[in-house]
């Protein structure tokens, strides 16, 4: 038998579960449904077709179940089914922003809260969370058919029932408003915002996504991550997006002491700095992610002094 080649992803956060890539055999074995997806590519090594939209939710329920603790997990057709490892990746950093702030120590356990804006109906910025650091979650929607798949996927892996809670945004041009009251103290926010500005726009993307995935050329629309509208696109694109939530975190400055979101275009930062100088953020970090050939950022900001920040208790 030849040995087993592992290469290291090292573009992934040093705390990401998945920097080994997947152990199939040990995926099958848990999620036996997963085996019907795995084949040897041409580089004799094991994968799935990540153009197929249920090879990829079925690898995403193994690796919910080997990893994150989690018994059953399912999203309705066509919703946005995301990668794992680039959700980790996330969560960690928030870890290590968090514990920049807390003596270097990463804040465990149920009075870390954090309010995931979007959390569509898969729920993985809470699964993760949750497992990994003990954090628990406000989980926030436009789309009732995500809150309540979501509400499922709670009712189903006992062990969320106490941890995440959801909350329908019941105006789609509100963040924040309706979601943080005055006695809500949040150690950070999470966001991936819809990052293009019409539906058309989204489609032509995913097309060039699958091209890149099969090496070949269709003008299908074929959505192996999924994706309802209000996940993909919204007026104004990820930009748009990220300026509203901008102004509106001004009117919360001590409901949350890091407020984050990705940024998937570069090209947006400086209109986001911009905003946040405007605003008077008291504190910006920007951190550098990558998965794969795909590069983004978070942006973080906080309206806590330094003396606030100092007095705040994880």
């Amino acid at each position: 038998m030849k040995p087993k080649i592992i290469t290291e992803k090292t573009n992934l956060h040093p705390r990401n579960k998945h920097r080994l890539g997947y152990d199939f055999n040990k995926l099958i074995l848990i999620c036996p449904e997963l085996g019907g997806f795995v084949a040897k590519n041409q580089y004799d090594i094991e994968t799935i077709d990540f153009s197929n939209p249920e090879a990829v939710k079925t690898l995403n329920k193994a690796l919910l179940i080997a990893d994150y603790d989690i018994q059953n997990w399912d999203i309705p057709q066509n919703y946005l089914c995301p990668p794992i490892p680039g959700r980790a990746d996330y969560i960690h950093y928030i870890a290590d922003l968090l514990a920049s702030s807390n003596n270097g120590i990463i804040p465990e356990g149920d009075t870390v809260q954090g309010l995931d804006i979007g959390i569509g109906a898969n729920c993985i910025y809470p699964i993760i969370g949750n497992s990994v650091y003990g954090w628990s979650f406000v989980g926030t929607d436009i789309d009732e058919v995500a809150i309540q798949n979501c509400k499922k996927i709670i009712e189903v892996n006992p062990k969320l029932i106490d941890a995440i809670s959801l909350q329908l945004q019941i105006e789609a041009r509100f963040i924040f408003k309706n979601i943080m009251e005055s006695e809500d103290k949040f150690a950070f926010t999470i966001c991936n915002p819809p990052f293009h500005a019409s539906q058309d726009e989204a489609t032509k993307s995913t097309i060039r996504k699958i091209n890149n995935l099969e090496n070949t050329k269709t003008t299908k629309p074929i959505l192996n991550f999924g994706g309802q509208n209000a996940e993909l696109w919204c007026e104004g694109g990820e930009l748009g997006f990220i300026t509203q939530m901008i102004y509106e975190s001004v009117k919360y400055p001590k409901q949350c002491f890091w407020f984050t979101t990705l940024v998937s275009k570069k090209d947006n930062l400086s209109s986001i700095y911009k905003t946040l100088n405007k605003v008077n953020a008291v504190e910006v970090k920007t951190i550098d992610m990558s998965q794969g050939q795909k590069n983004s950022r978070i942006v973080a900001w906080t309206f806590l002094s330094k003396t606030q920040q100092e007095l705040w208790k994880f």
